[in-house]
């Protein structure tokens, strides 16, 4: 697989690249597998207007908004794009190189400006610029800004971000709004906007699909687009990704979420194409679309140059980031080192031969919780490591779905792109956490397009009887299209019926919903950690509202979930 080579100060060992593993010939899973398994199954103002391909009126213009990422106790990585000219589109390749100076302040009129630099915003790198800042102080609130030209410069909005605690800080707690699964077409960023408003976070966590690949219509279950990708086809190429990562950064919701809290981003599939591995993926064709090393290589690039991240050696996103000696956060790649997928239903997923996460990723994080002194040890894993089992459903509501969907008539229906798809590297970290006594982990998780409250069994078939290793909060998606959304039905027309198969199969599942859009937020204490979830009113409309649903947490020592009846204020 090509990469771009860089290096985190982040990350305390160097991950090297997976050694090459022969993956089983196996059918490949369609397209939304786990949506289609799920659907079988369950038979900070108003936001603008988007320009996604907004051109500067004439001279530089910061038309993108601006971001911050990867908060460390003396740093953060700032990041902004310049458009030096109006024809310097995302993607063009036009336009000369800028120097773009950055400041960032104590204060929002910048009369404490504790740090300044400048750097040039260059054709070959799409005209996005990163200052990875240090010199700061610990769990600290900072301001910072760009500007282009003399005399009269031009400014980019003011954004706001913020430190972490210091290492061996005691922190007295936490908090990240968590997201996951943002199809520009399927609806507006409403999450975002709201979680904006929230100044108390101390970062935003997303895990996964920040945008889709598909030409317009590709993913739009119900055949609804609300607006359409840019650029309208397939993304391919790296000026292709370019132009669809611009045009995310346009959204008001995003520039609003970008500009006020620090974001700690993980790649899932659709970052490059649906169901990726490390030698291909369901939505890519060699013959018609050319090599998969060159789509991922320009993915990469176009994701290191637009998003607020510290890549890892070898073009990864596996990282690490501590928040005193409360918590540490284990972010994970389960992309760029994993076998093909498993045919559904294949013996093949249990195969000591298949990984999801790699040797290298897979001892690194093995490592990693077994040497870490924080109270809490949370994982970002942008599937779902909690085993689930789908039971049968009455013939009359299986066989049309079945039919509907390719799923086994039988009832049967392994999520083989998640940790499911990977049983050994999933029951070697849960005998890693056995075996050394690790507790308080906390697996976040996005993908699924559903809110999840689990624990995290070692034997799901005997649970409760047998312990819980661990516990895993999954968020729903932004705008992603869910069970009801696929089926194109009115909310609990079929997830009631889901939920009670789920949950009477998988006795460790504390809580399902299918049938909402939103994001949680989760605050950690060292007493607990506990998600809270919230679902917006309609994806659809640019002013959607925000409402609580419900609240998970875990207490310290326990590995088990419980419902909380309010959420944390």
């Amino acid at each position: 697989m090509t990469s771009r080579r860089d290096n985190s100060p982040t990350s305390r060992s160097t991950p090297p690249s997976d050694p090459a593993r022969q993956p089983r010939t196996s059918l490949t899973p369609r397209r939304r597998t786990v949506v289609k398994a799920a659907a079988a199954t369950a038979a900070l103002a108003a936001p603008l207007a988007a320009t996604p391909l907004a051109r500067a009126a004439a001279g530089p213009a910061f038309l993108h908004g601006v971001a911050s990422g990867d908060p460390l106790p003396d740093g953060v990585l700032l990041w902004t794009r310049i458009t030096p000219t109006p024809d310097a589109v995302p993607g063009s390749g036009k336009g000369p190189d800028t120097e773009v100076r950055w400041e960032i302040s104590e204060d929002k009129g910048f009369n404490k400006v504790v740090g300044h630099g400048s750097t040039t915003a260059k054709a070959a790198s799409d005209h996005t610029v990163k200052a990875d800042v240090r010199g700061l102080r610990q769990a600290t609130t900072y301001y910072y800004r760009f500007s282009v030209g003399d005399g009269s410069p031009v400014h980019s909005p003011v954004g706001r971000t913020r430190t972490t605690p210091a290492h061996e800080a005691a922190a007295p707690g936490v908090r990240f709004g968590v997201v996951s699964c943002s199809n520009w077409e399927a609806g507006y960023f409403s999450a975002y906007r709201h979680l904006a408003a929230r100044t108390e976070l101390d970062a935003v966590l997303h895990l996964g699909d920040y945008l889709y690949e598909y030409a317009s219509g590709g993913f739009a279950s119900s055949g609804d687009v609300v607006r359409e990708h840019q650029p309208r086809h397939e993304i391919l190429t790296l000026a292709d990704y370019r132009i669809r990562h611009g045009a995310h950064k346009t959204d008001a919701d995003a520039q609003a979420m970008h500009g006020t809290h620090p974001v700690i981003a993980i790649w899932d599939d659709h970052e490059v194409a649906n169901d990726a591995w490390s030698g291909g993926a369901e939505n890519h064709t060699p013959e018609t679309e050319g090599p998969w090393s060159a789509r991922v290589a320009a993915a990469k690039q176009a994701y290191f140059e637009w998003m607020p991240v510290r890549p890892a050696t070898e073009g990864t996103v596996y990282r690490r980031l501590r928040f005193g000696k409360l918590a540490d956060l284990h972010l994970l790649d389960l992309r760029s080192f994993r076998s093909k997928q498993a045919g559904v239903g294949s013996g093949d997923v249990d195969s000591p031969d298949r990984t999801i996460a790699g040797r290298a990723q897979l001892d690194w994080l093995k490592a990693g919780l077994a040497g870490s002194d924080a109270a809490w040890k949370l994982v970002g894993t942008s599937v779902m490591i909690s085993p689930v089992a789908f039971g049968s459903l009455p013939a009359y509501l299986l066989e049309p779905l079945a039919e509907l969907l390719g799923l086994p008539k039988g009832g049967l229906a392994i999520n083989t792109d998640q940790w499911d798809g990977y049983t050994h590297d999933r029951k070697e970290l849960i005998g890693h956490l056995r075996d050394k006594g690790i507790r308080n982990t906390v697996f976040l998780t996005g993908d699924i397009h559903m809110a999840w409250a689990n624990d995290v069994p070692v034997k799901a078939a005997t649970y409760p009887a047998s312990p819980s290793a661990a516990t895993e909060f999954v968020v729903t998606s932004v705008t992603s299209d869910n069970v009801d959304d696929f089926l194109n039905v009115a909310p609990h027309t079929l997830s009631l019926v889901g939920v009670a198969a789920i949950k009477a199969a998988n006795h460790h599942v504390k809580w399902l919903d299918m049938d909402s859009h939103g994001y949680g937020v989760l605050d950690v204490t060292a007493e607990r950690s506990q998600m809270d979830y919230y679902v917006v009113s309609d994806r659809t409309d640019p002013k959607a509202t925000s409402s609580w649903a419900r609240s998970y947490r875990t207490l310290t020592g326990t590995q088990k979930v419980e419902r909380v009846h309010a959420p944390v204020r």
